[in-house]
């Protein structure tokens, strides 16, 4: 079988070092740094995909995938939801306005956003299955002056059942008017998600024109339900308004802060990760300058048989890569099984150590979820492979500018 005279040296003095010890155990240590870098970089940005996933999830319970409003908008909804349900991408339309008002019971108080629906068509946009949530929206439907609490929000108002509670709109309040407070009754509390539990209430459409007839800033607008939220800008990007002066929102951008901070600390942390492969790689550059200084008379004496400088370059870039490839493989494959059963292995560890400490329970993070990308799994690789082969140029110079005839005469 052909081999490249460069790749059958380079595999020689790479897989045959008995002779010595330090320069076989550097190796293993170069090619174990590139290995766990690449392991914690993959089980990292994996629990953080899963992170983000989880919190995009829990932010869609009460964050509309789109939201599609305009200062003329009025009661042309009906027309720029039948355009909007045109699109195959589109599956459900709701009109809706919010406002901030206070919410009143027995002497406790809370700020909340009050959000007026159609309850019947409500019920088709909410990213939430559950069956008592449907049941919620029906009961609202037929109750005019029914209210729905996010379950955090009832608990802090102290309400655990059927209430009366009184809400009034933030800009009459601000206003020292009271005239237009407006009595509820609790039909229910629901699960809005980690970031709307707190502070979001539901009433019906009509109900909160009249509570915020007297705010222009709260206007009506329409909630999109989309195929793929991840495309959702550009699923709205290709439906054709009727009105040209719409302003366009899709979740991402409603909650740019809170997303682009958590895409920055993943980019910061991969970086500040990829510095355990480089810490790898500068092993590499230690075992490659160890390995000239070993092989020198055999470098000049395939100078003198004909090997051009650059073969003896290429001679030990492929050795000094395979300890990049063959840490990457390892840290690749071990990076996506542990990311993979992360979970299942911290329970494992917690039963582990409460077997140890009998008298004490410790909890992990047991619902840990994490998402493996196997497009940044070969980024990964990619960038691994890359600090490998950069480790490898300047030992591979080195021996490339070694004059023959200056080993030579002392041999």
């Amino acid at each position: 079988m052909f081999k490249p005279f460069s790749v059958f040296i380079g595999l020689r003095y790479s897989l045959t070092r008995k002779r010595n010890f330090l320069l076989s155990f550097v190796s293993l240590i170069s090619m174990l740094g590139v290995s766990i870098g690449v392991l914690i970089l993959i089980v990292a940005l994996s629990v953080m995909n899963g992170s983000i996933s989880l919190l995009r999830t829990e932010a869609l319970k009460s964050v509309p995938h789109v939201i599609v409003s305009g200062e003329s908008f009025g009661e042309n909804w009906r027309e720029e939801a039948r355009l909007a349900l045109s699109s195959a991408d589109v599956l459900a339309v709701a009109p809706f306005l919010e406002g901030e008002a206070t919410i009143r019971h027995q002497g406790n108080n809370s700020f909340v956003r009050l959000r007026g629906v159609d309850p019947l068509l409500e019920a088709n946009v909410v990213n939430n299955d559950s069956t008592r949530y449907a049941e919620l929206f029906l009961e609202l439907a037929e109750t005019q002056n029914g209210i729905i609490l996010g379950s955090q929000l009832a608990h802090e108002l102290e309400i655990d059942g059927r209430s009366d509670v009184s809400v009034t709109a933030l800009s009459s309040l601000l206003a020292r008017s009271l005239s237009d407070t407006q009595g509820f009754v609790v039909i229910g509390f629901a699960d809005f998600g980690i970031y709307g539990n707190n502070n979001v209430a539901l009433v019906n459409l009509s109900q909160a024109q009249a509570l915020f007839v007297a705010d222009p800033g709260v206007n009506l607008q329409l909630r999109l339900k989309v195929a793929d939220v991840l495309r959702a800008k550009k699923i709205t990007g290709s439906i054709n308004f009727a009105e040209n002066d719409l302003d366009i929102q899709p979740w991402n951008e409603t909650q740019a802060s809170l997303f682009n901070a958590l895409e920055m600390e993943k980019i910061l942390t991969s970086f500040m990760l990829l510095m355990i492969v480089v810490i790898g790689a500068v092993n590499i550059v230690s075992t490659l300058v160890m390995v000239v200084s070993d092989k020198t008379a055999d470098i000049a004496i395939m100078r003198t048989m004909g090997a051009s400088s650059t073969t003896i370059m290429k001679i030990f870039i492929v050795q000094g890569l395979i300890a990049g490839v063959i840490g990457t493989l390892a840290g690749a494959i071990l990076g996506v099984l542990l990311a993979d059963n992360i979970t299942n292995l911290s329970l494992l560890l917690e039963q582990f150590l409460n077997s140890i400490f009998s008298d004490a329970n410790i909890y992990l993070i047991s619902h840990l979820q994490t998402r493996i990308d196997l497009i940044e799994v070969l980024y990964i690789c990619a960038a691994a492979l890359l600090v490998s082969f950069l480790a490898t140029l300047y030992p591979a110079y080195r021996a490339s500018k070694i004059q023959p005839a200056e080993v030579l005469r002392y041999e």
